[in-house]
């Protein structure tokens, strides 16, 4: 008889990084592919990715419109999407987690703050750590995945 290989289990932040990556995939802009989850005790309640505001242009059919920031203002982020959506749906995001590919920006960071959110996980680091300083200092748990 044959038996099966033993299953190597991840744990719940590891499967919630990997899932936000999944969804990072349905972004539409050309700069980066950014994915957010939030789940309150292990579970999703909401997801966002990068792309224009509803019915509007995205990237992919108009091109990026790069602002002084260097970053495009044609998208709106994941983070800001995941919290918009479970807004507009009266889904509570107090106490919960957010998962996001990359490090928020630091409009995203004030957000998770006035959300609810209490502890951040990313994947890669913003190449503006405002975002991440001011998660802390607003006291919320910051982990790098």
């Amino acid at each position: 008889m044959t038996s099966l290989p033993t299953p190597v289990r991840i744990t719940r932040d590891q499967m919630l990084m990997e899932i936000a990556n999944v969804v990072s995939k349905r972004g539409t802009c050309l700069r980066a592919s950014v994915g957010a989850v939030i789940a309150r005790e292990g579970r999703i309640i909401s997801t966002g990715y990068v792309g224009a505001p509803a019915g509007l242009p995205d990237c992919l059919s108009v091109g990026c419109d790069i602002g002084t920031h260097k970053g495009c203002t044609r998208t709106v982020h994941a983070e800001i999407n995941a919290i918009a959506f479970a807004a507009k749906h009266g889904i509570a995001t107090d106490d919960s987690t957010i998962y996001s590919v990359l490090g928020p920006c630091y409009d995203c960071a004030k957000a998770i703050i006035n959300s609810g959110i209490k502890r951040i996980v990313y994947g890669i680091e913003y190449r503006d750590i405002r975002g991440l300083n001011l998660l802390r200092s607003a006291n919320l748990v910051v982990d790098k995945l």
